[in-house]
């Protein structure tokens, strides 16, 4: 990552500006072990229209500014033109920087990846969807898209290069019914309506013996599953573990309602080289489908992440909690806390929070005690907005 080593000298006046960057504000960590304040900064920067912090701190004997880890942005040189304009207003002695800004060849772009914020915020359709969860090389989802046109697909996917390849795939193949996104499939189905899905496909998920944890059947998943499908919507589950299959069908066949079809070595139009494999080592392989037999009511999605009160940050901060706080189905932990330089009552609370299984980093921002998430709400997951109502227990 980019980042600049000079010698110690002070710290750049704020609010001011330097070759269009804006420095808003810097904030000094405040060491809630000992209650005393150390050397770390965070300098919030505007540049381009995207605000981001900037951390500086103590190295050996000489300070390094970089990027903060929580609030990473795109393009890079952004972060570079930043880093560089706060040394060019100090003046120090540079003891390293990897900064020098080179034009990048902008990447194409790629209209059927979607950001998850796209399925919260601007996703419609009129027609039938259907999810495939853990496309792999996407040949089974590509053939469903292909000779289903009036359906949009989407594909979950979490290893990079698999989506590539469906990208790829998908302009030589001329298919333009799919959307592809890089999310965890059991948070996922939180955004898409109720009644709309007419199949969801799990091929072959990873078994996970080890970390049962980690498995993309929970009930949470299933009933979330059920919720999105329409009547008689199908829930597929087709896997080579004998032991996923025993685990599948035991949630499954304990649900209150549903009908279960259950096939062994079952051909299907198009399978993985992976499949191919494992019917010629003489494995079986095992399909387990629900079908769902209930309308549910419409989704109502819980966007709420303000704060309607304000506090005496000066007065609190001693006072907030660092220990995590763990519930059944959400957490939230308080990382650090920020003292903003020459303004009063002011600063920063850097946390964790939400699902266990996708922690969101973010940072509130307090302004003369009032409150508000720096860069943005978090995703209105239910596990996210539990925690957030947590947050303005521990605030209030």
């Amino acid at each position: 990552m980019p980042h600049i080593v000079f010698n110690k000298t002070d710290l750049i006046n704020t609010p001011s500006s330097k070759d269009g960057v804006e420095f808003k504000f810097i904030a000094k960590s405040y060491n809630f072990t000992t209650h005393e304040r150390n050397t770390e900064y965070k300098i919030a920067v505007e540049n381009q229209g995207k605000e981001f912090l900037l951390t500086l701190k103590n190295k050996d004997n000489d300070q390094m500014i970089k990027i903060d880890k929580v609030t990473r942005i795109a393009p890079i040189t952004l972060v570079k033109d930043a880093l560089n304009a706060y040394v060019d207003s100090i003046n120090p002695k540079i003891v390293f920087s990897n900064t020098n800004s080179i034009h990048q060849k902008a990447e194409p772009q790629k209209e059927f990846l979607k950001d998850i914020n796209y399925f919260v915020d601007e996703f419609k359709t009129d027609k039938e969807i259907q999810i495939e969860v853990g496309f792999g090389s996407g040949r089974h989802l590509l053939h469903q898209a292909k000779n289903n046109p009036d359906i949009q697909f989407i594909g979950l996917e979490i290893h990079t290069p698999s989506i590539e390849q469906a990208l790829k795939q998908m302009k030589l193949q001329d298919i333009t019914n799919v959307l592809i996104v890089n999310y965890d499939a059991r948070l996922f189905m939180e955004f898409i309506d109720s009644n709309k899905v007419g199949r969801i496909f799990v091929h072959f998920p990873v078994p996970w013996d080890k970390k049962p944890h980690r498995r993309i059947y929970s009930n949470g998943f299933i009933n979330e599953a059920l919720r999105v499908l329409k009547f008689e919507g199908t829930l597929e589950l087709r896997t080579d573990s004998r032991k996923y299959f025993d685990y599948c069908t035991e949630l499954l066949t304990n649900l209150p309602t549903g009908k279960i079809t259950i096939d062994i070595n079952k051909d299907l139009e198009i399978s993985s080289k992976y499949e191919d494999r494992w019917k010629k080592q003489g494995k079986n392989i095992y399909d387990v489908v629900l079908q769902s037999q209930s309308v549910d009511e419409p989704l109502v999605i819980q966007k709420d992440f303000s704060f309607d009160f304000e506090i005496n940050y000066e007065d609190k901060i001693s006072s907030i909690p660092t220990k995590s706080i763990v519930d059944k189905d959400f957490f939230v932990h308080i990382e650090d806390l920020f003292i903003m330089e020459n303004e009063k009552n002011s600063g920063l609370i850097q946390l964790t929070m939400g699902n266990f299984d996708r922690p969101v980093s973010k940072y509130l921002l307090i302004k003369n005690g009032k409150i508000d998430y720096y860069q943005g709400s978090p995703l209105p997951t239910s596990s996210n907005i539990k925690a957030h109502n947590k947050l303005k227990e521990i605030l209030n």
